[in-house]
């Protein structure tokens, strides 16, 4: 019992000796008092100015804090490495970028593409970082279509991008050969630079493309081009020995197999100043002068429109070209006859372009699936339990196709994607941490 006692009295001995020192540094942490404000009646005492005193022998002066920058006053150079940080979705970024600096996506949509091309742009909206312009070149039917729908989206995501809209118009040649071109309107791509006079670079997608990760990633592909280079396409296919053009081609094509042009970046400034050489004319021609010309002289030998006449232009100017990987252009022939894109393996399917109208069939279900996940997502739910989730499930429906098998191919740039917008929201935002 005595030792009991002694240690009861030593535990509580310990518990006030804690709370002393608890409340010594309370103490000393508190805020001195304020001193009362001086009445605006109270006269107040001058004091003389002394000449400031010099420093002693082995101290160092103080530097003044210069006040920081206005937003408003930032250089380009601090803007344009401002806008290359991953993640970065804040309103005062959004805000402090000049248009200049945005992303430029032009998209061409007649006919049956409407709900085609908003999920295009749903798609690129989603998970971009930096701030996007569409130019969307389409009908008068289809224009207050979507204008409406458009703005209908949420502010979180309007805020993230500006549309304009287009008439379609064709500056050289006849404008009803140009539109029966191929598909309707599918040739106004050619004539983007003559029409975008004030836009420096471009990315111009076919409206049955999705972005499966942000649009900053392929347009950072901008810095790659060489001193020569005003334009990168994806090659039509990764085996000459079994590509369309390779076998069936009745005009020249550039490299092995050709190009798609269904996902083309483009600097206008270089493709206006160039001349091109070319099989018409002794001399290089503009672009602009060379269209025409170039379609009356292949009209009868050409099957894809538009592609075609790009793939003779860089046919006769290779070195005008930079070709990026099958991952920027994935396409149903890039497994529909087993897994050919090396690079989709590496680095998963980073835009996806369901050629071949394969959104709207059951011959190709994991393109139809993917399609459907961005098309049915609510804008403001969870992108995992509402995309990724039921998009696995989706894709377990669809191992019976060559493409279904490599599930992995498809998901892993989304995926790494939409970690990414988690840890934005979560971790940023949400965690102790906000240096991340």
């Amino acid at each position: 019992m005595k030792l009991r006692n002694k240690a009861a009295v030593l535990l509580l001995l310990a518990l006030a000796a804690l709370l002393l020192v608890l409340l010594s540094l309370r103490a000393g942490r508190a805020e001195p008092r304020m001193l009362p404000a001086r009445p605006s009646s109270a006269p107040r005492r001058h004091r003389a100015t002394a000449a400031p005193a010099k420093a002693a022998p082995g101290t160092q002066r103080r530097r003044r804090l210069r006040p920081r920058p206005e937003a408003g006053r930032r250089s380009a150079a601090s803007l344009e490495k401002l806008a290359r940080r991953p993640g970065d979705l804040s309103r005062s970024f959004q805000n402090v970028l000049p248009p200049e600096l945005w992303i430029q996506l032009a998209v061409v949509a007649c006919g049956s593409r409407l709900e085609e091309t908003l999920v295009m742009l749903k798609s690129a909206v989603l998970f971009s970082h930096r701030k996007i312009l569409f130019h969307i070149f389409t009908e008068e039917a289809l224009k207050p279509e979507f204008d409406k729908q458009l703005r209908e989206w949420p502010d979180s995501y309007t805020k993230k991008f500006e549309h304009r809209i287009y008439p379609i118009t064709f500056s050289v040649g006849n404008p009803q050969e140009w539109k029966k071109l191929f598909k309707p309107c599918a040739a106004q791509r050619l004539f983007l630079p003559v029409i975008l006079k004030d836009v420096d670079s471009l990315l111009y997608v076919d409206t049955d493309v999705l972005f499966l990760r942000p649009v900053d990633d392929i347009w950072k592909l901008l810095r790659h081009f060489n001193s020569t280079q005003l334009a990168a396409m994806a090659p039509e296919h990764e085996i000459p020995k079994i590509g369309w053009y390779s076998r069936f081609a009745r005009h020249p094509f550039y490299g092995a197999a050709g190009l798609n042009s269904g996902v083309m970046l483009m600097n206008l400034t270089r493709i206006r100043s160039t001349q091109f050489k070319n099989s018409m004319m002794p001399t290089d021609l503009a672009w602009e002068d060379m269209l025409y010309p170039l379609y009356q002289k292949y009209k009868n030998a050409i099957t894809w429109g538009d592609q075609d006449l790009l793939n003779i232009i860089f046919y006769f100017n290779p070195e005008c070209l930079y070709v990026f990987p099958c991952h920027w252009n994935y396409r149903p022939d890039h497994c529909m006859y087993g897994s050919n894109c090396k690079e989709a393996e590496r680095e998963g399917v980073s835009v996806l372009h369901g050629n071949r109208g394969v959104y709207h069939e059951d011959k190709q279900p994991t393109f139809r699936a993917l399609y459907e996940a961005i098309r049915d997502f609510p804008f403001q739910d969870n992108l995992f339990q509402s995309m990724y989730y039921p998009l696995q499930l989706k894709f377990l429906e669809t191992v019976h196709t060559l493409c279904g098998r490599i599930p992995q191919v498809f998901l892993k740039q989304i995926e790494k994607t939409m970690k990414r917008v988690y840890e934005k929201h979560v971790i940023i935002r949400v965690g102790p941490d906000r240096r991340h």
